[in-house]
C-alpha cells in the first residue's frame, strides 16, 4: 500500500493536468457577436446574419451561437455557423437577438445579446385583408413525366372594415425559391379583388415547405397595409382526382373482374364445367332402391293364392271353371 501511494498521487495529478490542457477555462469572457443584420428574402422569409467578435478570446475552444426570436412568435435555436433564415410573418414585424455561447459537462458560459428588428410596414389601421383562406387542388397530369401532379390554389378574403372603396388588392404566393402573382381575380360589387385563382401553380403537392401568400394593396385616399400568411400543405390538402397510379390499381381489378365474369359466363352457356370435370357415377342401386325392394318383397311372401271353383250346371253340360288370383 505504501508503494501504491505514490503512483495514485501521480497518476491523479497527470489526470489534473490534462483536464487544465483540454477543458475551457470557466473563466473565459465571451463577447457578443457584431454586424448583426436581418434582410428580407423572400415573402415572409429573412435572412439573419452576424459576425463573430474579433476580440473575442481563443483558447481552441467551439463557440456556437443561440439564437432567439422575438417577435411575431417567441423561439429559440442553436447554431455553430454565422447564419440562419427563418420563415415567418412579416407584417406584425420581426425581431431577433443573437449571442455567444460555450459549452462543457459542468455550466453554460453566455455572452450578452446583440438585437436587431424589423419594423411591421406602414399602412393604416384596418385597411388590409381579413379572414385570408386558400386551398390547393391536386390533379393527375397524363401529359408530364417530370410532374405527375399538377396543383391549382384558389385565395378568398374580406376586404378590410377601413379600407377605402377605390381599394385594389394584389396578391403573390411564394413556394420555396418560386414567387408568382396572381393573373386571375374575382371582384366583388365595388370591383374590389376578393379572390384569386392560380389554374397552374409550382407547388408541390407533397411538399413539406411553407406556403407563403401575400396580399398588399393600394388606394388614393390611404396607405393599404399588408398581411401575409402562412399555410401547411397538408392543412390545405384536396385531391380532385386520384393519383395516376392509383387509378391504374383501380382499371387493372376491374378489367380482371370483368375478364373472370365472362368465363363463368361462358363456362355456363356451353357446360365446360361439366365437360372439364364430370360427375363421378353414383350406383344404381342406392338406398332408397333397397328399402323399396325389401318391403315390396315382403308385401309379397304374405299374399296368398285363393282358388276359386265355381260349378255352372246347364241342361246336359255340366262345365267346371277354375280361377286363380
Amino acid at each position: 500500500m505504501i508503494i501504491m501511494a505514490p503512483v495514485l498521487l501521480i497518476l491523479l495529478g497527470a489526470t489534473e493536468i490534462l483536464q487544465a490542457d483540454f477543458l475551457p477555462d470557466e473563466k473565459i469572457s465571451l463577447l457578443p457577436p457584431v454586424n448583426f443584420t436581418i434582410k428580407v428574402t423572400g415573402l415572409a422569409q429573412v435572412l439573419l446574419h452576424w459576425e463573430p467578435n474579433p476580440d473575442q478570446e481563443q483558447r481552441n475552444v467551439n463557440l456556437e451561437y443561440q439564437v432567439k426570436i422575438n417577435a411575431p412568435k417567441e423561439d429559440d435555436y442553436e447554431t455553430r455557423i454565422t447564419e440562419s433564415k427563418c420563415v415567418t410573418i412579416l407584417h406584425k414585424g420581426f425581431s431577433a437577438s443573437v449571442r455567444t455561447i460555450l459549452q462543457n459537462d459542468h455550466s453554460l458560459l453566455a455572452s450578452s445579446w446583440a438585437s436587431a428588428e424589423l419594423h411591421a410596414p406602414p399602412g393604416s389601421p384596418g385597411t388590409s385583408v381579413v379572414n385570408l383562406t386558400c386551398t390547393t387542388n391536386t390533379t393527375a397530369d397524363n401529359y408530364s413525366h417530370l410532374r405527375p401532379y399538377q396543383v391549382s390554389l384558389h385565395c378568398t378574403w374580406l376586404v378590410g372594415t377601413d379600407a377605402p372603396e377605390d381599394t385594389q388588392y394584389l396578391l403573390y404566393y411564394r413556394y420555396g425559391s418560386w414567387t408568382e402573382e396572381c393573373q386571375e381575380y374575382s371582384k366583388d360589387s365595388l370591383g374590389r379583388n376578393i379572390a384569386c385563382w392560380f389554374p397552374r401553380t409550382f407547388i408541390r403537392s407533397r411538399g413539406r415547405d411553407w406556403l407563403a401568400v401575400l396580399v398588399n394593396g393600394s388606394s388614393k385616399h390611404s396607405a393599404i397595409k399588408p398581411f401575409d400568411q402562412l399555410f401547411a400543405l397538408h392543412a390545405i390538402g384536396k385531391d380532385e382526382h386520384k393519383p395516376l397510379r392509383e387509378w391504374f390499381l383501380i382499371v387493372l381489378m376491374a378489367t380482371i373482374c370483368f375478364i373472370l365474369l365472362i368465363l363463368l359466363l361462358i363456362c355456363r352457356i356451353c357446360h365446360l364445367w361439366i365437360k372439364l370435370f364430370p360427375p363421378i357415377p353414383a350406383p344404381k342401386s342406392n338406398i332408397k332402391d333397397l328399402f323399396v325392394t325389401a318391403n315390396y318383397e315382403k308385401a309379397g311372401s304374405v299374399e296368398t293364392e285363393i282358388e276359386v271353383i265355381s260349378y255352372i250346371e246347364k241342361p246336359g253340360v255340366e262345365t267346371l271353371e277354375d280361377s286363380v288370383f
